[in-house]
């Protein structure tokens, strides 16, 4: 993708080669040309060298956590751990002892010690994926750590320390949930240094076929069939769906046409998308006529083009039109007489008659 050819010379940055590896294969799922779409791409570069906090926000399926691997991968950070917490997975009372352990009688099943998440991403990129579902009680843990480093493990004594950069994604408002009391304003400020919108996939229908093709090369390959191809009108009904799933619906609504198409390309039948995106487009009373129209016309003079031989004067006066007349609908058709000049046809006075058609 041209998208990808921009952040050359930041791969060429990363240190080691399988970090450069894993940084081309996460920006290789980053797919779109859409100006939305490349306004975000183009800050990778210029936030991975930083240390300052990213708040990535967007609704769910835009590629929030594909966009937060490509940060670490991008970056210095890139040797050491990338680490992810979807803090909306986990029950509130437990993302603590996920993130900064336990010590062993921490809580009545708590046999032996736990290290969380955060000590072993030491020097790397910690995610905080759906952020915004967090307890106050863990966002004041958390806005504690993002200002010292420093944490103790669930039941712990012993204060402990860990060098992590913190990339956090959130699909809600979280402005209104501040407002609201559902969002510490303090812990906002401090995750919004360097925010990042990714567009939702109906605002770039322009990226909705690159997609698709990704995906089906990506899948397709994966299920053995690498030869698979997407017709135009398969393209057009992805492009007459809103996606409120994004680009994860979309990849999801490839991988089972994959799975599911007999052809060698995707068919309409193998989509599972609303009816309405998928039945034939309803042609307007204009379109119709006008097709009509132009098939009767073309018919037409061909018929008369036959029976005279090609002779346009006669056509014209079979068919009670002036011979200029005549001459423009065989120029709009791309006819001429010349071209049946020879044809056996009725003699004249035949089906036609000379009365006029």
């Amino acid at each position: 993708m041209r998208s990808l050819a921009r952040f050359h010379d930041a791969l060429s940055r990363v240190a080691g080669s399988s970090a450069a590896l894993r940084a081309s294969v996460t920006l290789s799922h980053l797919v779109g040309e859409s100006p939305l779409f490349l306004a975000a791409l183009e800050k990778l570069p210029q936030i991975a060298v930083g240390e300052a906090t990213v708040l990535i926000t967007g609704e769910t399926g835009t590629g929030k956590g594909e966009y937060a691997k490509a940060i670490h991968y991008l970056s210095p950070r890139s040797r050491s751990p990338f680490a992810a917490l979807n803090c909306g997975a986990i029950p509130g009372e437990l993302v603590e002892n996920e993130l900064f352990g336990h010590v062993a009688g921490a809580f009545t099943s708590a046999s032996t010690n736990a290290v969380g998440i955060i000590r072993p991403a030491d020097g790397g990129t910690l995610f905080l994926d759906e952020v915004d579902s967090l307890s106050l009680g863990a966002q004041s843990k958390i806005l504690r750590f993002l200002e010292s480093h420093a944490f103790r493990p669930v039941g712990g004594a012993r204060e402990q320390t860990s060098d992590v950069r913190i990339v956090a994604a959130s699909n809600a408002d979280l402005p209104q949930a501040v407002r609201e009391g559902r969002f510490r304003k303090d812990l906002f400020f401090r995750l919004n240094v360097v925010p990042v919108t990714l567009p939702p996939l109906r605002d770039r229908p322009e990226d909705i076929g690159l997609l698709a093709e990704h995906f089906l090369k990506t899948e397709a390959a994966r299920s053995g069939r690498p030869k698979l191809t997407l017709t135009p009108r398969v393209v057009e009904c992805l492009q007459g769906h809103s996606w409120p799933g994004n680009v994860r619906e979309l990849g999801n609504v490839i991988q089972h046409a994959i799975l599911t198409c007999k052809e060698e390309a995707l068919q309409v039948s193998d989509l599972v998308l609303p009816a309405e995106v998928v039945r034939p487009p309803v042609r307007s009373w204009r379109d119709r006529k006008a097709e009509a129209v132009e098939k009767f016309e073309k018919e037409t003079l061909h018929h008369l083009l036959r029976v005279t031989q090609g002779n346009v004067s006669w056509a014209a006066r079979l068919a009670a039109k002036h011979p200029r007349a005549m001459f423009e609908l065989l120029h709009k058709h791309g006819l001429s007489g010349a071209a049946f000049r020879g044809r056996n046809g009725p003699e004249p006075g035949g089906c036609w008659g000379r009365e006029g058609v």
